[in-house]
């Protein structure tokens, strides 16, 4: 009997792991910050962002992302900065290298669908993301 119990306890989580190479084709795109947990568990919601986050990854696993304020009818002020992004799948987890030319550090996706994006980086401090959908307004 407690063989069978762990052979299907064991199906179970085989089952329900994730793989982080199915993540890579979820994280491109607008991303806006829904939630962040921090590691003593407050949480702060999001309800209104002034900038969202557009994350460019290609098919060498290099990219970059950029800070955006949205504007109307899906038109984006931006910067020139970029942060560099180096994705490499690392003990069964999907990492983000991000650098610039003053720093560099590392985030882990615990999570990514077609529209939120779950990332914890080296604080132990969680992000949750949602997919930015732009506002577009009729001026007629």
């Amino acid at each position: 009997m407690k063989r069978i119990v762990l052979i299907f306890v064991l199906t179970l989580l085989i089952s329900c792991s994730k793989n982080p190479e199915e993540f890579i084709k979820h994280v491109n795109g607008y991303w806006e910050i829904k939630q962040v947990i921090f590691p003593n568990g407050d949480k702060k919601d999001y309800k209104y962002n002034e900038n969202i986050d557009y994350i460019s990854i290609d098919d060498s696993l290099k990219g970059f992302r950029k800070k955006l304020k949205p504007g109307f009818n899906s038109k984006y002020v931006t910067s020139k900065d970029a942060e560099g992004i180096t994705v490499k799948i690392e003990n069964d987890s999907l990492n983000l290298y991000y650098k610039t030319p003053y720093t560099s550090w590392k985030e882990t996706v615990l999570s990514a669908s077609e529209s939120t994006l779950k990332v914890v980086n080296g604080r132990e401090t969680v992000y949750i993301y949602k997919r930015y959908k732009p506002m577009k307004i009729d001026l007629e």
